[in-house]
């Protein structure tokens, strides 16, 4: 599984924002220069981040763009949904069969859409926990914060996890 370059640069977009707060103003040439793109790009990603509701632009000798809501109020799943689309849509993937049929032969039977279903709802579950307030944090931090929200995530596991083999058994 990947993210493409537009899904990345554009939560590290956010993150330069988030870190200005909610009422800091970056412009165009500032983001393209903290995250070595061309303006060009960051305008396409800043498009995209608009439309999704995320951010919004100010007009104007000061203007450029801001965080439509407060970081703590944004997660990261709504990012790379507005830049990329959902990991998995059952519609997408359920219309465009291979091979000579207008249909998927497996249409009505098909464990293959039922794990991409799951894994679906396991990602962006684990990415709507995680807001963009989280990420203003050094690594350590940040590592600190993902281990929690997994093992929150995972009890059965938690032991295993922590290190402790006898607490994770399942």
């Amino acid at each position: 599984m990947k993210f493409s370059s537009t899904e990345e640069y554009g939560l590290r977009c956010m993150l330069q924002m988030a870190k200005k707060g909610e009422k800091g103003n970056s412009t165009l040439v500032e983001l393209a220069q903290k995250e070595n793109l061309t303006p060009a790009h960051v305008a396409k990603i800043m498009g995209f981040l608009r439309k999704g509701g995320l951010v919004r632009s100010l007009r104007g000798q000061s203007g450029g763009y801001q965080l439509a809501r407060p970081a703590e109020e944004i997660d990261v799943n709504e990012v790379l949904e507005a830049l990329g689309g959902k990991f998995f849509s059952k519609e997408e993937y359920c219309a465009s069969p291979s091979g000579e049929y207008q249909v998927c032969i497996h249409s009505m039977d098909c464990a293959i859409r039922s794990l991409w279903t799951g894994l679906e709802q396991s990602i962006s579950g684990y990415l709507k926990k995680c807001k963009l307030s989280d990420l203003v944090a050094t690594e350590p931090e940040m590592e600190k914060k993902i281990r929690e929200k997994t093992l929150a995530m995972l009890p059965p596991l938690a032991g295993v996890l922590n290190g402790s083999p006898e607490e994770g058994k399942i």
